[in-house]
């Protein structure tokens, strides 16, 4: 008896995807779903194919988008942090083999979305002897949750509140709900496409 098909993932929002756009200045490639959303409501890591729609592999299964998280954690790696835990990780072995076990899981989820044999055992950031990029680390952290990478789960932990005082959302609400208000002044004063000389007089919004 064969073993059942597993469900195929649901399709991500358009809404997320438009989200993310914004935020990496392109559209995102391979998205499987959004691994986890900022407390503001948008999304801030990507679980993505290991093989990109052209054919490239991509080892990096969690992708951190968001640029006030990402801009946070470049400043940890700046000032060094990812040199001391390497360091550290050559003396604690009980951090080592937890640093292991994230490179573990980190491949049994990505093997979960597709085999690729030219990336066949290389996780991603540095896992499992070293570290080499924080972000893949905080954004395993935040898709997993506490527990399954401890040096992601660190970084976090110095962290301040990104999203904080004014949300991303809060303020692409703001851009939408002006751009509207836009197209309905112009809608009241009688802007007419077709009277304004057809395609190139239209508002695209």
């Amino acid at each position: 008896m064969n073993d059942p098909v597993p469900p195929s993932p649901a399709p991500v929002d358009e809404a997320d995807l438009d989200a993310v756009e914004r935020q990496l200045g392109r559209r995102p490639r391979g998205v499987t779903e959004v691994a986890h959303r900022c407390p503001c409501g948008e999304p801030d890591v990507l679980r993505t194919e290991p093989r990109l729609p052209d054919g490239t592999p991509f080892p990096t299964t969690y992708y951190a988008t968001c640029p006030r998280l990402t801009g946070a954690v470049s400043t940890l790696e700046t000032a060094g942090v990812m040199r001391e835990m390497t360091e550290r990780l050559g003396h604690d072995e009980a951090l080592a083999a937890a640093h292991a076990r994230a490179h573990e899981h980190y491949l049994a989820r990505r093997a979960e979305l597709g085999e690729v044999p030219e990336i066949a055992g290389v996780s991603a950031g540095g896992m499992p002897t070293r570290v080499k990029c924080l972000h893949v680390l905080v954004g395993h952290s935040l898709a997993a949750g506490p527990g399954v990478n401890p040096l992601g789960d660190e970084a976090l932990a110095m962290l301040d509140d990104w999203w904080q005082p004014t949300s991303c959302a809060a303020l692409h609400a703001a851009e939408d709900a002006a751009e509207d208000a836009a197209e309905d002044a112009a809608a009241g004063a009688g802007t007419d496409p077709v009277s304004d000389g057809g395609p190139e007089g239209a508002h695209h919004g």
